[in-house]
C-alpha cells in the first residue's frame, strides 16, 4: 500500500492535534486576573460544607461574577461579604494583594489560625469583621490594621492585641 503525501499530511495534523489536546488537558485552570488568583487561594484554604462558594471557579472570566464578591468598574475586588456562611479553615496571606479591597466580612464562621500580617498590605481596607470565629495569636498592627477597631476581632477567645506579632498559634 502506497502512502500518499495527502495521507501523510492528514496523519501529521492528527498527531499534532492529539499532542496539543494532551498538553492542554494537563494544564491547571488559571484565573483571568490577579484578584481571581487571590480569591482562589482563599477558597483553597476554606471548607465550605454548605456549598456557598460553588460559584468561585478560577476558570471563569473574572471573579466579579462570583457570589459574595463586589467589584468596581475596573473589575477589581472591593468587597467580600462572607459572614455567617458556615465556613471553616484558614485565611490566605494573598488577601493582602487585593489593592482595592475596602470591606472584608468573615464574621460568624469557624475561621481558625493566625491572621496573616500580609493582609495589612491591602491599603484600601477600611472595614474588617473577623468577629465570632476561632482566630488565634496576635492581631497585626501594621498597614491597614491601624484603621481597624478592636471590635472587629471580638469573640475570638485565643486572639489577643498588643505585644509582638505572633504568626502562629
Amino acid at each position: 500500500m502506497e502512502v500518499t503525501s495527502s495521507t501523510r499530511r492528514t496523519l501529521s495534523i492528527a498527531a499534532f492535534a492529539l499532542m496539543a489536546m494532551a498538553v492542554a488537558s494537563s494544564l491547571e485552570p488559571v484565573a483571568a486576573n490577579k484578584d481571581g488568583d487571590v480569591l482562589a487561594a482563599l477558597h483553597k484554604g476554606l471548607e465550605d460544607p454548605d456549598g456557598n462558594l460553588k460559584s468561585w471557579d478560577p476558570s471563569l472570566v473574572n471573579p466579579c461574577t462570583w457570589f459574595y464578591v463586589t467589584c468596581d468598574g475596573d473589575n477589581s475586588v472591593t468587597r467580600l461579604d462572607l459572614g455567617n456562611l458556615n465556613l471553616a479553615g484558614t485565611l490566605a496571606p494573598e488577601l493582602g494583594q487585593l489593592e482595592k479591597l475596602v470591606s472584608l466580612d468573615l464574621s460568624s464562621n469557624s475561621i481558625s489560625g493566625a491572621i496573616p500580617a500580609a493582609l495589612g498590605n491591602a491599603k484600601s481596607l477600611t472595614f474588617l469583621d473577623f468577629s465570632n470565629n476561632d482566630l488565634c495569636g496576635t492581631i497585626p498592627t501594621d498597614g491597614a490594621f491601624q484603621k481597624i477597631p478592636a471590635s472587629s476581632f471580638a469573640n475570638n477567645p485565643r486572639l489577643h492585641q498588643g505585644g509582638e506579632y505572633e504568626p502562629s498559634c
